[in-house]
């Protein structure tokens, strides 16, 4: 294990963005230090996020805020850019910066290509920054892995639910949503 790695912090992240380091078109996230390259997104992957976030917006109305494949600062050191957000509510609509953990309520990736990084790498992040709940749908797998119960060490609770299961978010108990709606093909 390499014991020398120079971590790159948010703040100097945005600096490289500024000053176009990066590519406009590359797709990049932040996760504990390292800047990661984000895989493609496909047909599957981008019907599930409308699906999901046109269920949410039906179900929970104007008592949160979605944000759609934008930053969360998770830390000092990770600004990862979740497929969905559900956010509180904030006046200007996060315009003077990105929601941090303590405000958000439900982190949701969705899966095709990337079921083995978003269930090791981006669940520890989330774990470990106190994301509350974290849910990976596997467009591929058609299951849904519902995170809780986050800590240092990651997450003390996964359950991998078939579509036939109808679930809640945590802070949302009256927001049942059945898996098959979200995964179900047109």
């Amino acid at each position: 294990m390499l014991t020398n790695i120079r971590l790159i912090s948010v703040r100097e992240y945005h600096q490289m963005a500024e000053t176009g380091i990066f590519h406009p078109e590359e797709r990049l996230e932040l996760i504990a230090g390292q800047i990661i390259r984000m895989s493609a997104k496909g047909t599957a992957h981008e019907s599930a996020i409308t699906r999901t976030e046109r269920l949410l917006r039906q179900r929970l109305g104007d008592k949160v805020l979605l944000r759609i494949q934008s930053p969360v600062q998770l830390d000092d050191y990770s600004e990862p850019e979740p497929d969905i957000s559900v956010v509180k509510l904030n006046p200007l609509d996060y315009e003077d910066r990105h929601p941090n953990a303590s405000e958000v309520f439900l982190l949701i990736e969705i899966a095709d290509s990337s079921l083995k990084y978003d269930r090791e790498v981006k669940a520890m992040a989330y774990a470990k920054s106190g994301i509350i709940e974290y849910w990976i749908l596997d467009v591929n797998g058609r299951k849904l892995y519902m995170y809780r119960l986050p800590s240092a060490d990651g997450y003390h609770s996964e359950s991998i639910l078939a579509e036939d299961v109808t679930i809640s978010p945590l802070a949302f108990g009256d927001c049942a949503i059945a898996i098959r709606e979200l995964l179900r093909k047109i």
